[in-house]
C-alpha cells in the first residue's frame, strides 16, 4: 500500500505538468457543459444533466483516454521497464495510477461544479453519490486504460483509445442513451449513475455494473500488462 500511495504521487505530479492532458481534462468537460446548456438541440430534460454528461466526459478522458495513451508511450520509450525492476507490480502500478486520478478528477468536479453554477445552474446536487460514481468510473477506466495501453503498440493505442471514447461518449457518458443495452456498459452505467445522482438519487443497478466492470477490468488488465 505505502508502495502504491508513493506511485501515485509520481502519477500526479506527472500528470500535473502535461498541459496537453491538463487541456483535455478541464477545458473540454467545461466546452461540452456549455454547449448542452446553450444548445436546445439536445433535449435535455433537466439541465443538471448537462453537468453530468460533462462530468462523465471529464472522468472518462482523465482515467481512459490520457492514461492508456501514456502507459502506451512509457512501454515504448522503457519507463515501465524501470517499473517492472522495481517491488511495485501491476497491482500497485494500477492502484497508484487510479489514486491519482482520483485526485484529478476531485479538481475536475469541483472546476465543474463552479462552471455549473456560473452558468446558472442553481438546482440542488447529491455531491456524496456524484463522488461515488466519478470513484467508480475512475477505477473501470484506468483498468480499461492499463489493458489497452499496457497491451498494445504505441502507435495504435493512439488511435483505439481516441476512437473508444467518442463511442463511449455517445454510447450514453455524455447523453441519455436511446437504446438500453448501453445502461450495462461501462460508459453508459456511469452515465446513467451521474444524471441520477446530479437529480438527488442513487442508481443502484448502474453501481453494481460500474463497480463489476471494474473489478473485472482490473483483474484483467493485472494480469495482462506488459512491461515492455
Amino acid at each position: 500500500m505505502k508502495r502504491m500511495w508513493i506511485h501515485s504521487s509520481w502519477e500526479l505530479r506527472s500528470l500535473m505538468r502535461n498541459g496537453e492532458q491538463l487541456l483535455i481534462s478541464f477545458a473540454l468537460p467545461v466546452l461540452a457543459l456549455i454547449g448542452l446548456l446553450r444548445f436546445d438541440a439536445f433535449g435535455l430534460a433537466d439541465p443538471r444533466f448537462a453537468l453530468a454528461g460533462a462530468l462523465a466526459m471529464a472522468v472518462l478522458a482523465s482515467a481512459f483516454t490520457s492514461q492508456a495513451i501514456g502507459l502506451a508511450m512509457d512501454r515504448r520509450y522503457g519507463v515501465l521497464r524501470m517499473f517492472a525492476t522495481t517491488a511495485i507490480g501491476p497491482a500497485g502500478l494500477l492502484g497508484g495510477k487510479a489514486i491519482a486520478i482520483v485526485a484529478i478528477a476531485a479538481l475536475q468536479t469541483i472546476t465543474l461544479a463552479i462552471a455549473a453554477w456560473l452558468l446558472g445552474i442553481r438546482e440542488p446536487v447529491n455531491w456524496f453519490y456524484v463522488a461515488g460514481f466519478v470513484v467508480l468510473g475512475v477505477v473501470a477506466g484506468v483498468g480499461l486504460a492499463v489493458l489497452i495501453g499496457g497491451t498494445m503498440r504505441a502507435e495504435a493505442v493512439i488511435a483505439v483509445a481516441n476512437l473508444l471514447w467518442i463511442l463511449m461518449l455517445v454510447a450514453g457518458a455524455l447523453l441519455p442513451p436511446q437504446l438500453g443495452v448501453f445502461g450495462f456498459l461501462p460508459p453508459g452505467a456511469l452515465g446513467e449513475g451521474l444524471r441520477a445522482a446530479t437529480l438527488g438519487s442513487f442508481d443502484a443497478v448502474s453501481a453494481l455494473v460500474l463497480a463489476a466492470w471494474a473489478a473485472v477490468l482490473g483483474w484483467l488488465a493485472s494480469r495482462a500488462l506488459k512491461w515492455d
